[in-house]
């Protein structure tokens, strides 16, 4: 995968997205892009920094969507700058890919834009990498269609991220085949593991989650082979403005990827052994 400023891409690591789910201000973006930053470096790690500059998709007219498009972008070009690392950012309409492309490296489409030909289309048209994430509403084999959009428009820098599937109406559930089944498609497949967890549709207007299930998440797809992980996370997911119930603990980052680590070490060594 070849994003530029990407370190570490030969280390036989997974990838690792991280961040906090929107850009809420100066301190905790760059707080958890430090944090992040060092334990990249610590575990050589290729990392790709994190932040939604607006959030598009919420559930109540009172939520917090962002600080301004264009603060917002112009404080992920610093962490890019800053900290030397590759950058990633939704977009939810055609005419936002061009503006965000000029800013970041890897452009992402949310699951529920998954399907839409417009904005894939314009998305590739910037040249920049492509993440479109699985709609909870399809099949991994359905994703086919996605990547074939963006590689009609002449780009196939893509990946795909899985992020679980609707399960009734306030939950979801991951169905591993799907990252096998993508992965056959023949592009990098990333596992979503925070967004897995949310609990959407809430009475109250806010998703809640199950956190304390990440290391599990994260295990099973490491174990079935996927490329990396996406993880949400912020010094304070209690304070965090968007989505604190599913995310995990800045600090409590080190262990779990210490532990990924490892696992990931058995599952190339049976690779190697073929």
């Amino acid at each position: 995968m070849d994003i530029p400023s990407l370190k570490y891409k030969n280390s036989g690591n997974f990838l690792l997205i991280a961040g906090p789910c929107v850009v809420e201000n100066r301190d905790v973006l760059f707080a958890t892009a430090r944090h992040l930053a060092y334990l990249s470096e610590k575990y050589s790690i290729p990392f790709v920094f994190k932040s939604s500059y607006r959030k598009a998709n919420r559930s109540r007219v009172d939520s917090f969507t962002g600080i301004g498009d264009i603060p917002a972008l112009e404080l992920l070009a610093e962490i890019k700058k800053e900290f030397s690392v590759p950058v990633i950012t939704d977009i939810h309409n055609p005419h936002e890919a061009s503006l965000a492309a000029k800013y970041v490296d890897v452009l992402q489409i949310p699951a529920f834009l998954c399907r839409q030909t417009d904005l894939l289309t314009a998305a590739a048209k910037t040249g920049r990498w492509i993440n479109i994430k699985k709609g909870q509403f399809l099949s991994g084999s359905a994703m086919r269609f996605a990547v074939d959009k963006v590689k009609n428009a002449g780009n196939d820098k893509i990946f795909l991220t899985e992020r679980g599937n609707m399960f009734g109406y306030q939950d979801l559930v991951v169905d591993f085949r799907n990252i096998i089944e993508m992965k056959k498609i023949g592009v990098p497949v990333i596992m979503d593991i925070t967004h897995s967890l949310q609990q959407p549709n809430q009475e109250s207007g806010v998703s809640g989650g199950r956190p304390e299930m990440i290391e599990t998440i994260g295990k099973a797809a490491i174990a079935v082979g996927a490329d990396g992980i996406f993880i949400e996370t912020h010094p304070e997911p209690g304070k965090a403005l968007s989505d604190g119930a599913n995310m995990l603990k800045l600090s409590e980052m080190e262990n779990l990827l210490e532990k990924l680590i490892a696992l990931k070490k058995t599952v190339n060594s049976f690779s190697t052994n073929k």
